[in-house]
């Protein structure tokens, strides 16, 4: 069965406690209304922009969007001005969408911020820890919304299968903007694009080898909390969580095969190239 994204947003209760009293009659108790969730914010300027410039490969017509870009300077403007509150009475769902969002539209921003355009997003200087970006009243990299952010705060390790970073090897971005609503079934085809890619996932039995993505060993520990298992697989622990994770998007076969552990893990070269179409 896949994973089910579960909330990490704990919900309190109040209980009312009616003390002794020399009156006759006790008053009701007052009910109390919790504060309603803030609408989601509005993604219709970055779904335009995703749907005229990513086609279905997840590449990006970036000299188009360079020489068209109101729409992602409007949405990624409308990112610093959530407000607090705001953010804070969104589910969780919503909150990762946000982040996501959000990294992926200041990825593109920096890109089309070049000019020429780079080979390479590691051509930039500083995009990654240097370069700063209003969002939610302050000044953040693109390091402090997934590493400080997005990772630290929710047990959700899909996220590196929605987290574009403008590379040929990373997953594909998509075409529409992820939301709280649809999150799970979005992260869920997320990684069934991903595992799909050849630099993705693949299992080789006549080397013996199953071959990942090298955002798999990046990032494997984030994989421990949900999915560490204590009997097979192959590899380290991080790996055998991970293993255990694709398991639930492949056949019953191939899942068999990963379960026996009878191989050893490798990890596919990263192609840093520019995802352009």
């Amino acid at each position: 069965m896949r994973p089910l994204y579960i909330s990490a947003l704990l919900l309190s209760a109040s209980i009312g406690l009616v003390g002794c009293s020399t009156a006759a009659t006790v008053s009701e108790p007052v009910a109390q209304t919790a504060p309603a969730a803030a609408a989601p914010l509005d993604y219709s300027d970055y779904a335009a922009v995703l749907s005229q410039y990513v086609d279905s490969l997840g590449a990006v017509d970036y000299a188009a969007l360079q020489a068209s870009r109101q729409g992602l300077d409007a949405f990624n403007n409308s990112l610093d001005a959530v407000e607090e509150a705001t953010y804070n009475s969104w589910s969780d769902a919503e909150q990762i969408a946000y982040w996501v969002n959000a990294y992926n539209s200041l990825t593109l921003k920096s890109i089309i911020d070049q000019d020429p355009i780079k080979a390479s997003i590691k051509d930039i200087t500083g995009v990654w820890r240097i370069r700063k970006h209003p969002i939610l009243g302050q000044d953040k990299t693109l390091d402090n919304i997934e590493h400080q952010t997005l990772r630290a705060n929710f047990d959700e390790p899909r996220i590196h299968a929605a987290l574009v970073c403008a590379a040929v090897s990373c997953p594909p971005l998509r075409t529409e903007p992820f939301t709280g609503a649809d999150l799970d079934a979005q992260l869920n085809d997320q990684v069934d694009q991903w595992l799909a890619r050849p630099d993705g996932f693949a299992i080789d039995r006549e080397a013996g080898e199953v071959r990942l993505s090298k955002i798999f060993d990046w990032f494997g520990q984030d994989w421990i909390p949900s999915y560490s298992v204590e009997s097979g697989f192959a590899g380290s622990e991080a790996e055998r969580a991970v293993l255990n994770f694709i398991g639930n998007y492949v056949s019953e076969e191939d899942r068999a095969y990963l379960e026996a552990g009878d191989y050893k893990v490798t990890y596919f070269d990263y192609d840093w190239s520019l995802n352009v179409q």
